[in-house]
């Protein structure tokens, strides 16, 4: 299939090597495909893919609408990178409505704050099939950066783990990253996730004090009963105004893993 490099670098709004029992089965004539996150994971997935001469047919970076500026600045930068070694440039693809708007216009949270995975179905994977139908795409193997020491993530067998395969875990990922000379992506996720842990609200309020208002704002719009707020067990509100000298009054509910997250 004739795979087009410089695909239309904005898709607007509108899985592979199976893993069995440690073994990679590799199906045939299937459309090579990257996740990217833009995080730590999918960045180092992608050197070392560099550095074992493999090539993938396309990059989908799937937008919420709520990753943060630097987010989205390491984005274009990899992007460029791509180019630059022969690899496509990085096509980003999302929803007609943004995760925040949608909230906001049904009075709620996302999903994860009541104990689902919706969020990440809805402006992640879908996003992802629909602009893959949309080019004529019916083979696709999707590349998803789950490092080692998250095995337990890889639950797909039509889906290729390459950082498993490596056995690359949280180091070897940074290392391989700054042998390509590309910059340390940090954390990839909504600035709103329910995820979120006490010191990283705080800290986005010192960083982008805009996103934190837009936050408590979702916050504060949400119709609530069977949780507190963003925090789940909490209100980031609250956390807000007590800040860090209380930190310890607000006991973080267990995580739940976002299906956005990457490194």
């Amino acid at each position: 299939m004739r795979i087009l490099q410089h695909l239309t670098h904005e898709f607007s709004r509108a899985e592979g090597v199976g893993w069995n029992d440690g073994l990679a089965i590799k199906p045939m004539q299937k459309t090579k495909i990257i996740s990217y996150g833009a995080g730590t994971n999918s960045t180092a997935m992608l050197v070392g893919l560099l550095e074992r001469g493999e090539c993938p047919d396309l990059i989908l970076f799937a937008d919420t609408g709520g990753e943060r500026p630097e987010t989205y600045q390491h984005r274009d930068t990899v992007s460029d990178w791509c180019e630059s070694v022969g690899f496509p440039r990085i096509v980003t693809v999302a929803e007609a409505t943004d995760l925040e708007t949608d909230c906001l216009t049904r009075g709620a949270l996302p999903g994860i704050a009541y104990g689902f995975k919706s969020c990440s179905d809805h402006y992640k994977i879908r996003p992802q099939k629909r602009w893959l139908k949309a080019q004529g795409i019916t083979d696709p193997w999707f590349w998803v950066g789950i490092d080692a020491g998250e095995a337990h993530r890889a639950k797909y067998a039509e889906t290729r783990y390459p950082l498993i395969e490596w056995d690359w875990g949280r180091e070897e990922c940074i290392e391989a990253i700054a042998r390509a000379g590309l910059p340390q992506p940090g954390k990839s996720a909504c600035f709103f996730c329910p995820s979120s842990k006490p010191q990283e609200i705080l800290q986005l309020g010192r960083t982008h004090p805009e996103l934190l208002a837009r936050a408590l704002a979702m916050e504060a719009n949400a119709e609530l009963t069977s949780v507190k707020g963003l925090g789940r067990s909490f209100a980031w509100g609250d956390l807000v105004r007590f800040s860090e000298a209380q930190l310890d009054m607000f006991q973080h509910t267990p995580e739940i893993p976002c299906g956005c997250f990457d490194g």
